[in-house]
């Protein structure tokens, strides 16, 4: 009695995994999925946790990853507005964002979603390359190139057409990879060379400028010193000229004193420093040094 009694515990708790297999399923927090009820699509789930369903066949769920793919397209080239080849690896990290519109247009299949994504990514790229042109990829300014904006233009069209056609939500566009063919890599170099030219060119211009400006400057700022150097020479000279004028009119009242100034100063010139000196006592100026009382007066006899 007691073993019948186990067997059917144990039976009613297979009927009722078996029930729960059949009316429930689980969406993970990393799916999303979609319930169709005899082929056609019920309803979408895009919430984790138990959920309920008919048993199959009346419907039937499908689960997608919900996380984020990466993609990336092959290495080809592209025309620039200005007639420049380019080749550049194009990305895209994108998620299923409308799991109902995903089963619908690619039966669930990723591989033929990422069909589908490069054909839109090839056109977004070819169309905004085919926009720009080739110095906003390769420039001696870091300022004029314009990879950021580039990205963002790609991804918005890119945005419009794989969420609306595709149920696919397109987060991040970003250029990989860039590349030149060998004949272009020549000319990029070459017009490398030449704006740098220029701009050396433009430097040495400005400084040769600047130095002469600063020298202009300097010499004008010199004459100006001068002028203002020998006003106050001329000054000096005039004052100085106005008290010999003075001295020298005293002098002309007494022109004795004039002459005993002179013989003195030149006294005083000629023994600044230690000297011998072998003179005729009567020669001026050394006359002063004989003692006081001494001089006498030479007179010139005519005809002796």
């Amino acid at each position: 009695m007691k073993k019948n009694n186990v067997s059917i515990a144990i039976g009613g708790i297979l009927i009722v995994m078996f029930v729960c297999l059949l009316f429930f399923f689980q969406v993970r927090t990393t799916e999303v999925a979609v319930v169709t009820r005899f082929g056609k699509i019920s309803r979408p789930i895009k919430e984790a946790g138990m959920k309920w369903r008919l048993p199959w066949p009346i419907e039937n769920v499908f689960k997608f990853e919900s996380r984020l793919q990466n993609f990336e397209r092959k290495f080809e080239t592209t025309l620039t507005s200005d007639g420049k080849m380019v080749l550049a690896t194009i990305f895209v990290a994108w998620r299923i964002s409308e799991p109902e519109r995903f089963l619908e247009k690619f039966d669930g299949d990723v591989a033929k979603a990422e069909n589908a994504l490069e054909n839109v990514v090839r056109n977004a790229k070819n169309g905004v390359i085919g926009r720009h042109v080739f110095s906003d990829f390769i420039s001696p300014d870091p300022n004029k190139v314009k990879f950021e904006e580039m990205e963002k233009e790609m991804l918005a069209e890119i945005q419009k057409t794989a969420l609306s056609v595709f149920g696919i939500d397109v987060q991040l566009c970003g250029i990989k990879q860039l590349g030149l063919p060998e004949n272009v890599t020549a000319d990029v170099f070459k017009r490398m060379k030449a704006e740098r030219e220029r701009l050396v060119k433009k430097y040495t211009a400005e400084g040769e400028s600047r130095a002469l400006e600063i020298r202009s400057e300097a010499n004008l700022k010199k004459e100006e010193l001068l002028a203002k150097a020998k006003g106050q020479a001329a000054r000096i000279v005039g004052q100085a000229d106005a008290v010999a004028s003075e001295s020298y009119r005293v002098f002309e009242k007494e022109p004795e004193l004039a002459k005993f100034q002179f013989e003195l100063r030149a006294l005083e010139n000629s023994l600044k420093e230690k000297s011998t000196i072998i003179a005729d006592p009567n020669t001026p100026p050394f006359n002063l040094l004989r003692p006081a009382g001494s001089h006498r007066k030479t007179t010139t006899t005519p005809g002796r």
